[in-house]
């Protein structure tokens, strides 16, 4: 028995007190993305309303770890129930098929409320594409007018012939002051035009947006762009739209001054990969020349690629799997800021949103012709996977053939896919802790239990078997529970390995019974 006994009863309840920490290690949402940022990845909630957006976010965004959710453009646009309509500005009144400015500050407000941020898809390059028309707020407008705000002056008229559209995508002039598909092109370079954007875009910084993606940004000077985002309030997310043609062409690195850049060589190089049947060729992603990995917003699909013939990526309709394996493997690689497309089933390319835009899934999918990819299991797992690993370095990578790869993220993942069309049976190396995880590919956890399978670390490495086109990820704030009793304490928590030894090995160095 120690000679100090009252000494030692008296730090004992420090170490219960480590234990609590140990509960309560998580850290506070934030709307700060960067390389550090617990929570980063975002979801497109194309076309969704705002009252259904609002809803999501309390229902699943936030406690799945969604860190932002992008909503469609905001502002007043042409009528009509096409997607597209919503990328023809009238007005920069805060009105839009999918609500009005009240619906739209109450969905910021909840969004927030369940710790998620908002990112607002923002048109600055242009107007509409229409001779003259009424917005959906009853703005009145002709192609080069609108009562109010803009008139003939304030646009780009480069004299290219015929209707002034761009015709060489190489040629950096035509791109950035001719029209793109016939939308009247504004002079972001003009004083006026700048202060009305920055008017428009510092009210929805007023109204609690946290970011912006900005379309067709490749068609703005990246001068310009950073000229009126010196004015904004704040230090709002950015994100770009700035596509890649090749040589010559404007070039997205140019556009990483002002924030992210949206990366388009990743899907095509994804859809490459996992449709050749060689996905080992993703293992440095970063020596490619691209836009550097702290600047590249990454995704697999978007609401444009997944329309476009042009624009190579997979989508839901890829064959064998490979959309949703090379959406894990987006959210558990660490190159790039991850956006995740959920969208709706469509016959014809332009068709708009089902039921009038209100968002609907159910359960782990959709609900009618909403898809909800964002619930998908193996997604909203891979959310949790990727806000766990941060920053961790990639580890352990192996690739026995071109279309199996594995590797760890430091000591607090680790992530398999197979891509080929057999069983890949293997002992696999990993840094994670001795432990009994859950893989979030199958299932999730649930009061200290998994859905889907378990997989046993010890000694370094763990037996698994993974099933054709399928994959296995596992991270160290998946485990099963475990049980501590001390006294009348008893406590049950998904517990770190560490935690767990630290705290019953100082349990055991103040234990006055101790031999």
């Amino acid at each position: 028995m120690s000679p100090y006994p009252t000494a030692v009863f008296g730090l004992v309840p420090l170490a219960i007190c480590l234990v609590a920490a140990a509960f309560h290690f998580e850290s506070v949402p934030t709307f700060v993305l960067d390389d550090v940022s617990p929570k980063t990845v975002q979801v497109q909630l194309f076309e969704w309303n705002w009252d259904s957006v609002a809803d999501e976010c309390q229902k699943f965004l936030g406690p799945a770890g969604y860190g932002f959710v992008q909503v469609s453009p905001p502002q007043e646009h042409v009528s009509g129930t096409q997607w597209w309509t919503s990328y023809q500005p009238v007005s920069y009144k805060i009105y839009s098929k999918r609500g009005n400015r009240v619906q739209f500050q109450q969905m910021v407000t909840q969004c927030h409320d369940a710790g998620v941020g908002v990112i607002a898809d923002s048109i600055l390059n242009h107007m509409t594409g229409m001779d003259s028309g009424t917005g959906v707020s009853g703005s009145t407008f002709t192609h080069y007018d609108y009562p109010g705000l803009y008139q003939y002056n304030d646009f780009h008229h480069c004299g290219v012939e015929p209707y002034d559209d761009i015709k060489n995508y190489t040629n950096r002039y035509e791109l950035q002051n001719c029209q793109l598909v016939g939308l009247a092109d504004l002079n972001t370079g003009s004083s006026y035009v700048q202060q009305s954007i920055i008017n428009y875009v510092n009210d929805l910084r007023t109204m609690g947006v946290d970011g912006f993606r900005l379309d067709a940004a490749k068609h703005i000077d990246t001068n310009e762009i950073a000229t009126m985002l010196a004015s904004v309030k704040g230090n709002p997310y950015i994100t770009q739209e700035v596509t890649y043609s090749g040589v010559g062409d404007v070039q997205p690195g140019e556009y990483t001054q002002n924030g992210d850049v949206q990366e388009f060589r990743y899907p095509a190089t994804l859809n490459k990969a996992f449709s050749s049947g060689n996905i080992s060729a993703l293992q440095d992603l970063d020596s490619r020349g691209w836009v550097p990995g702290n600047k590249a917003n990454v995704f697999v699909a978007n609401h444009d690629t997944e329309r476009s013939e042009g624009l190579d990526s997979l989508n839901i309709s890829s064959p064998s799997n490979t959309y949703i394996l090379a959406t894990i493997f987006s959210l558990g690689y660490p190159y790039g800021h991850p956006s995740i497309l959920s969208s709706y089933r469509f016959a014809d390319k332009g068709e708009g949103a089902p039921n009038g835009g209100a968002g609907a899934c159910s359960g782990n999918g959709g609900s009618g012709s909403w898809l909800c990819q964002h619930r998908f299991t193996p997604v909203s797992g891979m959310v949790g996977f990727r806000n766990n690993v941060g920053s961790s370095p990639v580890t352990n990578w192996v690739s026995p053939q071109s279309n199996q790869i594995a590797f760890g993220r430091g000591s607090l993942g680790y992530l398999a896919i197979n891509n080929a069309d057999t069983p890949w049976t293997s002992s696999f190396s990993t840094s994670l802790p001795n432990g009994i995880y859950c893989d979030v590919i199958s299932g999730s956890m649930s009061n200290g239990s998994c859905s889907g399978r378990n997989a046993t670390v010890s000694d370094g490495s763990f037996n698994a078997t993974i099933s054709p086109r399928n994959a296995l990820a596992l991270h160290t704030t998946a485990e099963t529970t475990h049980t501590l009793k001390v006294g009348n304490l008893a406590g049950r928590h998904r517990w770190g390995g560490k935690y767990l030894f630290m705290t019953i090995s100082l349990l055991f160095l103040l234990s006055p019974f101790r031999l």
